[in-house]
């Protein structure tokens, strides 16, 4: 399956970023995460990370300009396929993607839809831990470090990140479902879309999207 060009569908927390690294590290997919190329430009501290910064810890969206531009860098370095991890996020982000793919050549086969209970969302995001100097992540319940908010890696004490307070995690379901949910249907109606429940063990949904594609 390698050589594949993936976009993940679903809420914030519904395990996107956890499928996409074992994607990358089983199928060689370049995984083009969106919010890590932000949250480096925030922690860098350049104009574009502040501005993101305000939008992100308020629940809402990059400037679509900002974010198309990035993706369109990260897609010209990648050769063997590629995983996208947070974007498209509207309408208008997708149309933007087929443009930018037919330039470059490259094609889109699916958009793998993650579905997950908006409380389920709100219980693993109000877990979510990460270390401010490594940047590791942790989850309080499902993979929590061996020392109560401490990273394992470098023995930093773990932070929770303003955008998985419970109540800005509200507000990104409430935008998601605005603003990037009707992307289903534009997949769906292109024969691109594929559903996996996404709950449960990570390497159990990960099999489950394998076993979808491979249909």
């Amino acid at each position: 399956m390698e050589g594949l060009g993936l976009i993940l569908l679903g809420p914030p927390g519904s395990g996107k970023g956890t499928q996409a690294e074992l994607f990358e590290n089983r199928l060689g997919l370049k995984k083009i995460s969106t919010g890590d190329i932000l949250r480096d430009a925030i922690r860098k501290g350049t104009e574009l990370g502040k501005l993101a910064k305000e939008h992100i810890n308020r629940g809402e969206l990059v400037p679509d300009d900002v974010v198309v531009a990035l993706v369109e860098e990260a897609l010209k370095k990648t050769s063997d396929g590629y995983i996208l991890d947070g974007f498209p996020r509207t309408i208008e982000q997708a149309k933007r993607l087929d443009r930018i793919l037919e330039k470059l050549g490259k094609k889109l086969d699916a958009a793998v839809l993650f579905a997950v209970p908006d409380e389920e969302i709100i219980k693993r995001l109000s877990a979510r831990r990460v270390c401010p100097k490594c940047h590791a992540v942790y989850n309080m319940v499902t993979k929590p470090p061996k020392r109560d908010e401490i990273c394992d890696i470098c023995g930093t004490p773990l932070v929770m990140r303003d955008d998985d307070k419970p109540e800005t995690v509200r507000r990104r379901i409430e935008v998601y479902r605005r603003d990037t949910e009707p992307l289903v249907d534009f997949y769906r109606n292109r024969g691109l879309l594929v559903e996996v429940k996404a709950v449960g063990d990570p390497e159990e949904v990960f099999n489950f999207i394998i076993g979808a594609l491979k249909k």
